[in-house]
């Protein structure tokens, strides 16, 4: 995993190269476009502009998303990329409305175009350097996790159907006489409209927050409950999210009941050093559930529990469970599937069932999410 400064590093660097190449492009693709009159070349040239001004938003957001954590936001601005991300695809969006009006234009007072040889050989070349920046870019921003690069190579790759659209149109004038290149720039627009908002959905997303990835959720438990052998179960793991590789939050645990203050200030300790370690994520908290291990009649309670909660298929899990023979109370969490259209009424008729089995007990059910695998 890559460190702050070599991810800053990778980014910034990506970003350079894009801005080099893309105004390069757009001077070219300008230059071919005025002289033969293609509507299309000269707003390819112009998205390769908008290319290059993604690119300097991308590195200042990074150089943004790394300032220093202040009394105000305390945990850091690691959230800016994905603002950045969200301005990029906001200009990918407005490129194709652009294009897609400029093309009616064109369709309605159309100019005949006039191509050669090396202008044909210029876009050809450029279709070849756009594809390769595109995987280059996309690349880089898996590597770092970086929703601004991934967003920048993404918007290569469709330029490139652009530019080899011109070339399609370009021959098709030339062996039929019949200038497409303004319908054509009509189908392009909209595919880059439909990417510019398919971007800003999948970013848009990120912001809001979401659910955590199965089999990180999973591996960090299991890193949890590796830590000490009597560790029962992990749950209720809520990671928030900070920008890319800012990961913070908690986790309870099921421990006995018999565990000491020491002991579990120990442990605790130990699974946010060992999570942090293992996952770079940091544990700002470590809950503790209690089980009475040791008491047969409270373990047959809790097994008769579970039994009655696969009557409900939107209960996917207990987990914390704790009764407490002497005093007639049991308490405990169910885990409820989003899928449920009433959580709180599936709670409600599963008490009801578990009042009738133990009428005698104090029961408490609190309802939990299924906010991680």
């Amino acid at each position: 995993m890559a460190g702050a400064n070599e991810r800053q590093s990778i980014i910034v660097r990506t970003s350079f190269i894009g801005i080099a190449v893309n105004v390069i492009l757009a001077a070219t693709k300008a230059f071919v476009g005025i002289f033969s009159n293609s509507i299309a070349i000269v707003l390819d040239a112009l998205n390769n502009l908008s290319d290059a001004l993604s690119s300097i938003i991308t590195i200042i957001g990074t150089k943004l998303s790394l300032k220093p954590a202040t009394k105000k936001h305390p945990f850091g601005n690691g959230r800016t990329e994905y603002l950045s991300a969200l301005i990029i695809s906001m200009i990918i969006l407005y490129a194709g409305i652009t294009s897609f009006a400029e093309s009616v234009k064109k369709i309605i007072t159309p100019e005949t175009p006039v191509y050669s040889r090396t202008s044909l050989a210029l876009i050809i070349f450029a279709v070849f350097v756009k594809i390769a920046l595109g995987l280059y870019v996309k690349s880089s921003g898996k590597k770092v996790n970086s929703s601004s690069l991934l967003a920048s190579g993404q918007d290569a790759l469709m330029d490139s159907i652009v530019s080899a659209s011109t070339v399609v149109a370009a021959f098709v004038f030339l062996l039929t006489g019949f200038a497409v290149e303004a319908y054509l720039g009509v189908l392009i627009s909209l595919l880059i409209i439909k990417s510019g908002i398919e971007l800003i959905k999948e970013t848009v997303s990120e912001i809001l927050g979401e659910r955590i990835d199965g089999s990180l959720s999973r591996n960090i438990k299991e890193t949890v409950k590796s830590v000490d052998s009597e560790i029962k179960g992990a749950y209720d793991l809520i990671l928030n999210d900070y920008g890319p590789e800012r990961l913070m939050g908690s986790v309870h645990i099921e421990v006995p009941s018999t565990w000491s203050a020491l002991k579990i200030d120990s442990v605790t300790r130990k699974i946010r050093d060992t999570v942090f370690e293992k996952h770079n994520i940091i544990l700002s908290a470590v809950g503790i559930y209690s089980i009475n291990t040791e008491n047969a009649e409270a373990a047959k309670i809790r097994e008769n529990a579970k039994a009655i909660a696969e009557e409900f298929p939107e209960i996917l899990q207990l987990h914390g469970f704790f009764a407490d023979i002497e005093n007639k109370k049991i308490r405990f969490d169910v885990v409820v599937s989003f899928s449920s259209s009433d959580m709180n009424n599936v709670i409600k008729r599963y008490k009801e069932r578990l009042e009738n089995s133990y009428p005698d007990f104090d029961i408490l059910v609190q309802l939990d999410h299924d906010i991680s695998d």
